[in-house]
């Protein structure tokens, strides 16, 4: 059986083709579980319209990922980015959430505390676990290899993309004593380091995680999103500052990155920070 992409209609992005190989990770069971996962937990009990899950905002990131990916390369073919990266990073954006426990936040940020207190538990963590849990338990290592996948340094390099360099600071409490000049990460070379920028950027937060929940939750929370990734899209580049390369865009689109930490700004005062929605998530 030839294996085949597939459209999803999606009410942020419309319709949006997915890789066969995402579409294999998507019809695993530990990823349909993230459709029984409420995006903003508590909040869903003040505004009913947040009625979203985590399955929908995982597609949206993984969308969004390979937009941003395939954009530099088309724009810049002499970063050599290849075949092999957009599908590792496509599959970090996909995934990235994977170890969210129920009304996501709810559960890492006031149940775990309570419940294995001294613990510091985080759902990035968790997501490297059942992320490897999702590859050997549906036997995906072969059609990893079969879609140009090269294990096992690609899957260290999907797993540095959602949690960060091992030499980062750790549920554990173990600190990171990483200087400039060194290369923390072992999926890909410092030239490549762009590449880190895309799912979960470390340096300044600009990533497709927060473009598709600002613009998902906005939607259905009923809160403009004035954010235009669309347009930031057009204008990313990636250019060497120091002795790394890092994503960036024109000095006459700080009005639009304004625009995008306004509205987290306005989502933590109005939705994530609401004073009812903490009291219905401490209750």
């Amino acid at each position: 059986m030839v294996p085949v992409a597939k459209i999803f209609n999606d009410p942020i992005h419309g319709h949006i083709e997915m890789h066969p190989l995402l579409v294999r990770i998507i019809d695993t069971p530990q990823f349909q579980r993230l459709r029984f996962i409420k995006q903003l937990g508590g909040t869903y009990f003040v505004y009913p319209g947040a009625s979203h899950n985590r399955f929908e905002h995982s597609i949206g990131v993984g969308y969004l990922a390979g937009q941003l990916v395939k954009a530099l390369s088309e724009r810049q073919p002499e970063l050599r980015i290849n075949h092999r990266d957009i599908l590792c990073v496509q599959i970090a954006g996909l995934c990235h959430d994977l170890g969210h426990g129920p009304f996501s936040h709810l559960f890492d940020g006031k149940f775990i505390p309570l419940a294995r207190q001294g613990v510091k538990w985080k759902h990035e963590d968790a997501s490297l676990t059942m992320f490897e849990h999702l590859i050997k338990s549906n036997g995906l290592e072969e059609v990893l290899a079969n879609h140009g996948l090269e294990l096992p340094n690609d899957l260290v390099f999907i797993k540095e993309q959602i949690r960060g360099p091992k030499t980062e600071a750790r549920s554990n409490g173990e600190g990171c004593n990483i200087k400039y000049s060194e290369w923390p990460y072992e999926g890909r070379p410092r030239e490549k380091g762009f590449l880190y920028e895309i799912v979960a950027n470390k340096r300044n937060g600009i990533d497709v995680d927060k473009w598709d929940y600002f613009a998902r939750d906005c939607h259905h929370l009923g809160i403009r999103n004035n954010f235009d990734f669309v347009r930031f899209l057009k204008f990313a580049r990636v250019c060497a500052v120091g002795k790394r390369k890092h994503i960036c865009t024109r000095d006459k689109e700080v009005g639009d990155l304004y625009n995008m930490f306004h509205t987290r700004n306005t989502l933590h005062r109005r939705a994530y920070q609401h004073r009812v929605s903490n009291i219905i998530e401490s209750m």
